[in-house]
């Protein structure tokens, strides 16, 4: 998914936002208003493999990016994925939450204008764990309040949160499409996949399928690049490939889409077609 999230929030400080074809940014001009918090945090998201009873550790680096010294909060929080690809995050440990595993460097960071700092946290998941996928945020948030001047007035805050999937031992998807349609987006049709993940780890697809709409115009077409998560199922849209400098083409319905899709070294054949 990215792309770190990024939320600024009033004082109720509600903490979900919506997220973009893979984990996206938002909110991104209020923030850079906010002096209170002017990070970027690389990398966006970890995906990474730790086994039962072995410790790893990672580091994200953070860039101060204000005119004054920043001053941060570090912590963790649990996740969840919605139905509308939105997502909200939680302090309260959830009920399967491994966040009692991770360990992170220090609560509370100073860092200079301009500076870059490399932070490290470490995973440990305990002897005997079962295969599974541990997901968490690493959020990192701005202490200092800013004020947003123009038609409102109002303190804002920042937080980013850098997702981790860490894959316990052998956990892996296992992907497989439950129908194909044509959803409406923007008011636009387009064609989704519904796709079922019967694993322990997440997924997400991959590859190119060509696609041929009802003038005869043919399309290099890719799905987008969400996360399904074990034991959900998630809709996956399908669109064409735009050239370098040009708007994507327009699809005219109804439209016919063969080919594999992919995730990991597996293989998803597509042969349907997509009628509004």
């Amino acid at each position: 998914m990215l792309t770190a999230l990024l939320t600024s929030w009033l004082p109720s400080r509600n903490a979900c936002l919506g997220w973009a074809s893979a984990i996206a940014v938002a909110a991104l001009p209020l923030a850079a208003q906010a002096q209170g918090f002017a990070a970027y945090i690389t990398p966006p998201r970890f995906e990474v493999q730790v086994a039962p009873g072995q410790s790893l550790r990672q580091v994200v680096e953070i860039q101060h990016v204000g005119q004054q010294k920043g001053n941060y909060r570090i912590y963790t929080n649990d996740w969840a994925f919605l139905p509308d690809n939105s997502v909200t995050f939680s302090d309260a440990l959830a009920a399967d939450s491994c966040r009692p595993w991770v360990a992170v460097e220090r609560r509370e960071l100073t860092i200079e204008p301009g500076a870059r700092y490399r932070y490290r946290f470490e995973i440990a998941p305990p002897a005997g764990t079962p295969a599974r996928e541990c997901r968490f945020a690493l959020m990192v948030e701005g202490l200092e309040a800013a004020r947003v001047e123009g038609a409102l007035n109002f303190p804002v805050g920042g937080r980013i949160g850098v997702i981790v999937y860490a894959t316990v031992g052998d956990a892996a998807p296992q992907l497989e499409i439950a129908a194909s349609r044509v959803a409406r987006v923007d008011g636009k049709p387009v064609a989704v996949v519904d796709v079922r993940n019967r694993g322990n780890a997440h997924g997400r697809l991959e590859g190119f399928v060509n696609g041929t709409d009802a003038s005869g115009a043919r399309f290099e077409m890719a799905p987008s690049d969400l996360p399904i998560l074990p034991g959900e199922t998630r809709s996956i849209a399908i669109t064409p490939v735009a050239e370098e400098g040009k708007p994507a083409p327009e699809v005219r319905f109804p439209l016919t889409i063969k080919g594999n899709l992919e995730w990991g070294k597996n293989r998803l054949p597509l042969d349907a077609s997509f009628a509004p």
